[in-house]
């Protein structure tokens, strides 16, 4: 037995709170206006911080490039000679 009340339990097949019944979808107008007003809270950031986080970003992405090439023509060599038998590595 359980303290719980079957009340307060949840069905499985229960929708998101959006699917109840009385809820109204909102329409193309209100949903624009609300990404316009959600987008003004933005807080953009200027030119200096977006060209940092570029730099940033790009130099991480050529360092796993990098990483993973590597590996991948370790482990390519690793299998090849596995495989065929070869001395030379």
């Amino acid at each position: 037995m359980s303290s719980v009340s079957d009340s307060h339990a949840t069905p499985k097949g229960r929708t998101s709170d959006a699917g109840r019944s009385g809820d109204r979808r909102t329409g193309p107008v209100t949903f624009y206006r609300q990404v316009v007003a959600e987008l003004r809270k933005v807080v953009w950031p200027t030119r200096e911080q977006l060209s940092t986080y570029f730099f940033v970003v790009l130099v991480f992405v050529l360092v796993m490039i990098t990483m993973v090439s590597l590996l991948d023509l370790g482990l390519g060599k690793l299998v090849f000679a596995v495989f065929t038998g070869a001395d030379n590595v």
